[in-house]
């Protein structure tokens, strides 16, 4: 995953959240709050989570905007905020959810450097278990 993407103010490991929604404003906040995207991009991302679920597997999600909320992101990013206390997702538990803003294409090597880390079960727990925030940057760089 390239340098400049995870800010480390965006790593947020000790959160809580009543559901899906709230999770999710929780990512969107996140990205807003390093500049990454302008405040439409929030309702976008659930929007998207809307139109189809953003569940992962292994305890993750990776929500993210709708194609049409592309102008509103300002760069490229991801920010890593862990529920320890888990969240429903329609079903499934969720712990971490990996939030990814891109304007046009930046988000196709980060879903796949993502995927490297969820295919590997040691990596995906290491992730799933951090508690520091430099543990999680070094799981995704």
């Amino acid at each position: 995953m390239r340098d400049g993407l995870l800010d480390p103010r965006a790593v947020l490991l000790h959160e809580s959240a009543s559901g899906r929604e709230e999770a999710i404003r929780r990512c969107g906040r996140a990205l807003v709050d390093v500049g990454a995207v302008a405040e439409p991009y929030i309702e976008a991302m659930l929007e998207r989570e809307r139109s189809i679920s953003t569940y992962a597997g292994e305890g993750f999600a990776i929500p993210h905007g709708t194609a049409a909320a592309k102008e509103v992101v300002l760069r490229d990013a991801i920010c890593v905020v862990r529920f320890p206390g888990g969240v429903d997702w329609d079903g499934e538990r969720v712990t971490v959810c990996v939030g990814i803003a891109a304007a046009g294409d930046g988000h196709v090597p980060l879903l796949a450097a993502l995927a490297d880390v969820l295919l590997d079960p040691d990596r995906a727990r290491a992730l799933r278990e951090a508690t520091e925030v430099n543990q999680v940057i070094k799981e995704l760089t």
